[in-house]
């Protein structure tokens, strides 16, 4: 008899819990779409005014009266203009951070919609024009949208959320720190000590209403390499009594890709290696002495990545000097391989597929294309995926990629992203609440 009444009072704990958290979701998604007019109007407010990393002021400060309208406690000025947002639920449990990235891009805006971008700033000591070209805006309003959606359940939560609005994940200026990494120095994960993280990146080459994600490693670590050749400077119709950097550039230009294609086994991993700029000479007749270059390299693997670095050196400095030149490099690492804990993908892989659907979470290749929300989860266990923002029928071949003057991004997927992101930190909680 004693068994019978255990195991019914049992059942109906589990049974009054599947009811509580179904209720709970229901509150989510209705809260969701009734602010979706909102999100979209805080999202078109930040294209219009977008700002350039570690000069977010307006945009930060938009956010921190957002959270602070909705009882949520918060810090200002986190690794320069950052602001963080701590949400207490009505019930102990784990310490959830959700994090959005704030800053825009120095890109000219040539899209046609009421809010484009027409403003102007610095970047370096150069005048350019600021676009939030790879949809920072939307994560940002998606996430003052989950920030709302959370705070008006927030005594049935199970646990703590920190909400992480990062500056400057496009990278800092010259001669200043900046991003995840600085965040993460200046304490973010801490006080309180956050269990997880959880993080998007809107995608405008994926149709909306589809999450795209993949275990382990996700998008590739990112080095920033210079290269400085000196030779000897000389007339350009007698090049044989100088040393020619431009022409031992061009063969460093060509020996770095046979590190990919000769060092590299293809077959069970990626990487990249790209010259994005050279500056030499002062005029068409002569031949400089100096010349500088720089590029970037992109692995998925640690072990690769210090081959890489490597074979650069060797590469750089044996051709260099194969010329009668000398060559000085030095590599930057910008941020780590952005790695989802593949414990962690797997738990909340259900929690994807019910609220976009099974059919629309789909496994995705890794990409070359870095973030720095890997310093996070460097740190803790976390799960970075991507949510569409390619209108429906339109051919993926004709959307303009992220960081160019043409990208766009269809409003109607934010709610799903707001959605997301709610589901994810309510589910942990209560998974973890269940051990």
């Amino acid at each position: 008899m004693n068994k019978i009444i255990a195991s019914s009072i049992l059942l109906l704990t589990i049974y009054s819990g599947n009811a509580q958290n179904s209720a709970l979701k229901t509150k989510i998604s209705t809260k969701a779409k009734a602010i979706e007019s909102k999100v979209i109007e805080w999202r078109r407010d930040f294209h219009q005014n977008p700002e350039l990393g570690n000069r977010e002021f307006k945009t930060a400060e938009k956010i921190a009266a957002h959270l602070r309208s909705l009882g949520i406690e918060v810090q200002t000025g986190v690794a320069k203009t950052g602001v963080v947002g701590i949400l207490k639920g009505g019930k102990p449990g784990p310490v959830v951070a959700l994090r959005a990235d704030i800053d825009a891009l120095p890109v000219k805006e040539r899209v046609n919609i009421p809010f484009a971008s027409k403003v102007e700033g610095e970047y370096n000591g150069q005048k350019v024009s600021v676009m939030h070209a790879c949809g920072h805006d939307t994560h940002t309003a998606m996430l003052m949208g989950t920030a709302e959606v959370l705070a008006s359940i927030r005594k049935d939560l199970k646990g703590t959320v920190k909400f992480i609005f990062q500056p400057s994940e496009e990278g800092a200026p010259d001669g200043e720190e900046g991003g995840a990494e600085l965040m993460v120095k200046e304490g973010v994960l801490l006080n309180p000590k956050v269990d997880v993280i959880f993080g998007l990146h809107i995608n405008a080459q994926t149709e909306v209403g589809t999450i795209k994600y993949r275990p382990e490693g996700t998008m590739a670590s990112s080095d920033w390499f210079k290269i400085k050749i000196t030779g000897k400077q000389t007339h350009g119709a007698y090049p044989w009594l100088g040393i020619d950097p431009i022409v031992t550039a061009s063969q460093i230009v060509l020996g770095l890709q046979t590190i990919i294609s000769r060092n590299l086994n293809i077959a069970e991993t990626g990487a990249v290696i790209s010259v994005g700029k050279i500056d030499a000479g002062v005029r068409s007749n002569v031949i400089p002495e100096e010349l500088t270059m720089n590029g970037t390299i992109r692995t998925l693997n640690s072990n690769v990545q210090d081959m890489i670095h490597k074979r650069v050196k060797e590469v750089v400095t044996a051709i260099a000097e194969s010329a009668g030149a000398q060559a000085d490099i030095a590599i930057t690492k910008q941020t780590l391989v952005t790695y989802n804990d593949p414990n962690l993908t797997e738990k909340m892989l259900p929690t994807l597929r019910a609220v976009a659907g099974k059919d629309k979470v789909l496994f995705t290749p890794a990409v070359m294309g870095a973030e720095d929300f890997s310093f996070y989860q460097d740190k803790i266990p976390g799960l970075y995926f991507f949510i569409g923002g390619a209108p429906k029928g339109k051919p993926i071949s004709e959307t303009a990629p992220h960081h160019t003057p043409d990208f766009y991004i269809d409003e109607s997927g934010f709610v799903l992203g707001v959605k997301t992101m709610a589901n994810l930190a309510v589910d942990y909680m209560e998974m973890q609440s269940k051990k």
